[in-house]
């Protein structure tokens, strides 16, 4: 009888083949999912497991027009796994290289394996010490001993997979997965560099901050630096608005950095930042800085500013002489980093004669005098509380002028006179009203808030001094908000720079509005010194240069001394004019200030009414067309002057 086809030999043979196969997968499995259990799921989770992050797009900032003023371009940090190359890849690094602007030596050096130290737990503390000590040594400490050959021969025997089973730096070392190769690759550049498809090569989308227009309003908007950390102006300001908030998703990616969505865990969607839109009309800033660089050309002041507001306290331009390029903030050579700084906020200097309008809109106030009121400007002391004060020099000598006069031809006696009447509270508390010695509250660049000492630490002779705008000193800011004062019906308007926040559908999240920090005289008291201060532009004024045709124009002129190594200098001033216009209808606000053009000033002395009073005017005739505003001296100029005739009874 036949015993089968096989053996017990044969059967046990098999049998033993078995046990044997199944054995070695059980000491497989074993060693898999218990002694290198540990070591292999961290190995995964440092290898494969990433958290990978979504960059919020940063909000736009915009003028009042909706124009960009900055706004963010995309562009690709693109790097490169070294443990992930295959060598058959290696052909097409010299075409990445010329891509790349990189010597293929270069390309070489990135593309070399690196590997780094696993972070360190810090000391233990002492029980006795509350802060453990710092390690001895902070930061991973990189190692460059696999040379490019080697990187090709680890591709070649680990088939170019990353992880343990990939070139060895040595034991306990981690692999280094990325090596940055540019960081602002265009989305172009990008693709053509896809096409090569290179395995391990791969880039990250980013967002660059970028200012369409240059300089334009620099030292409003600020910038943001290579880290995409504000640094200043608006985007500093508004930074919780425009910086949005990141998302992140923990997932797997391959060699080819392609996300495998099956192996997600989690996601966190990104939110792209609000648009801030601001009160900037960047045509109005564009005439104000060209006017910047025609006096700076003609003059070459030592700095310069201009302010242009509206009657409810936007600012529709401000610009700074010198400035820089947001785009290249960080080319700003270190000794000229100063024109970085808002010189029109953040500086003070001596107002001058256009403080004027304070002490003679206060005794107005104080029912002290009426426009008509007439006072010895030739007298050249007085007696104040018991003491002999002498008044202020005269530019050339004035007898007897009513108080509209002292305006018009800026009398320092007239002014000083003035103050006296008032007396040192009552002239301190309406400089206050007027803004002078506080912070308004205007967003950016460094607000100070100017020098206005309390009257119980004056000089006897500040009295007289502080009304025609010595012995105070202010920002260009202030000097201009004060003269929006009596724009604005006699109301101090805190300075807005914002007018609306805009999320991405366009909606509007919140708008800002006219702001009065307070009343600091009566609407009829600021008509009568509108009234006055269009006498300043006509015939026998001191600034018919700033006579717009067609236009009663109501502004003050000033022109004061800088103090410089401990006295008052006759060579160096600071040349000023602060107007709107049409005087009983306010539609815009004009400060100009040029600091020390006297060398270049005709005749060696910068006067107001020569060197900023005629900027006024050609600011002011552009403005025209660009802020329709109408013409109507026909109609006006009996109501001026009806007015004018009842104030002065």
């Amino acid at each position: 009888m036949s015993k089968g086809f096989a053996s017990n030999y044969r059967i046990v043979l098999l049998g033993a083949g078995l046990l044997t196969c199944f054995g070695v997968l059980g000491v497989r499995l074993i060693r898999l999912h218990v002694i290198d259990r540990e070591r292999l799921l961290g190995t995964i989770a440092k290898v494969r497991l990433q958290l990978i992050p979504e960059t919020a797009r940063r909000g736009d900032i915009l003028d009042a027009r909706g124009a960009r003023l900055a706004t963010s371009h995309s562009e690709i940090i693109l790097g490169v796994d070294p443990h992930s190359l295959l060598p058959k890849d290696r052909k097409k690094w010299p075409q990445l290289a010329a891509l790349l602007g990189l010597t293929e030596a270069e390309l070489h050096e990135k593309f070399t394996p690196k590997y780094r130290e696993p972070a360190r737990p810090a000391p233990v503390a002492a029980v006795t010490s509350p802060v453990a000590p710092p390690p001895a040594e902070s930061g991973p400490l990189f190692h460059f001993n696999v040379t490019p050959a080697a990187a090709v021969a680890a591709c070649d025997s680990a088939g170019g997979a990353g992880g343990p089973e990939a070139a060895d730096g040595g034991p306990g070392l981690i692999p280094d997965q990325f090596a940055e190769l540019k960081s602002d690759v265009s989305e172009s550049l990008h693709e053509r560099i896809n096409s090569l498809n290179i395995r391990g090569v791969y880039g990250r989308r980013v967002y660059r901050r970028v200012y369409p227009s240059n300089q334009l309003a620099a030292h409003l908007i600020g910038y943001v630096n290579r880290q995409q950390e504000a640094a200043a102006g608006i985007e500093a300001y508004a930074d919780f608005y425009l910086r949005g908030q990141p998302g992140w998703r923990v997932g797997e990616r391959d060699g080819r950095n392609r996300e495998l969505p099956q192996f997600g865990l989690r996601e966190v969607p990104r939110v792209d930042g609000y648009n801030v839109m601001l009160s900037i009309n960047s045509t109005v800033q564009d005439i104000v800085e060209q006017e910047l660089a025609a006096l700076a050309q003609q003059f070459e002041p030592l700095k310069a500013s201009i302010i242009v507001s509206d009657p409810d306290g936007f600012i529709l331009a401000l610009a700074n002489y010198p400035s820089f390029n947001l785009n290249e903030y960080n080319k700003v050579p270190k000794d000229e980093e100063a024109r970085m700084r808002n010189v029109a906020v953040a500086d003070i200097y001596d107002p001058g004669s256009v403080f004027k309008i304070i002490p003679a809109a206060a005794a107005l106030e104080e029912r002290l005098v009426t426009p008509l009121t007439v006072l010895d400007c030739a007298v050249e002391k007085v007696t104040h509380k018991g003491r002999a004060l002498t008044l202020p020099g005269e530019d050339h000598r004035m007898g007897r002028l009513t108080v509209s006069e002292i305006i018009s031809h800026s009398s320092n006696r007239g002014a000083a006179q003035l103050g006296i009447m008032l007396g040192e509270e009552r002239l301190y508390r309406y400089a206050r009203a007027f803004g002078f010695g506080t912070k308004l509250g205007f967003p950016v660049g460094g607000e100070v808030s100017g020098i206005l000492n309390s009257p119980k630490n004056w000089y006897p002779i500040d009295i007289t001094r502080i009304p025609m705008g010595h012995s105070i000193s202010s920002t260009v800011l202030q000097m201009h908000q004060a003269m929006s004062v009596i724009a604005a019906g006699g109301v101090l308007l805190r300075p807005q720079l914002i007018r609306k926040i805009r999320d991405a559908g366009n909606e509007t999240v919140y708008q800002y509005d006219r702001t009065e920090i307070g009343r600091a005289v009566s609407a009829e008291t600021a008509a009568k010194v509108a009234v006055m201060l269009t006498g300043v532009t006509k015939k026998g004024g001191t600034a018919v240069e700033a006579a717009i045709e067609g236009f009663d124009v109501a502004g003050k002129t000033g022109t004061s001394q800088k103090f410089l190594n401990g006295e008052w200098s006759k060579k160096h001033h600071i040349a000023s004019f602060v107007g709107f216009f049409p005087a009983t209808r306010p539609k815009v606000i004009i400060s100009v200030i040029v600091d020390d053009a006297d060398h270049k000033a005709p005749g060696g002395v910068a006067y107001g009414r020569t060197v900023a009073a005629p900027s006024f005017k050609r600011i002011g005739e552009r403005l025209i067309p660009i802020l329709e505003i109408k013409s109507d001296f026909a109609a006006t100029r009996p109501g001026l002057i009806a007015r004018h005739e009842g104030g002065l009874r």
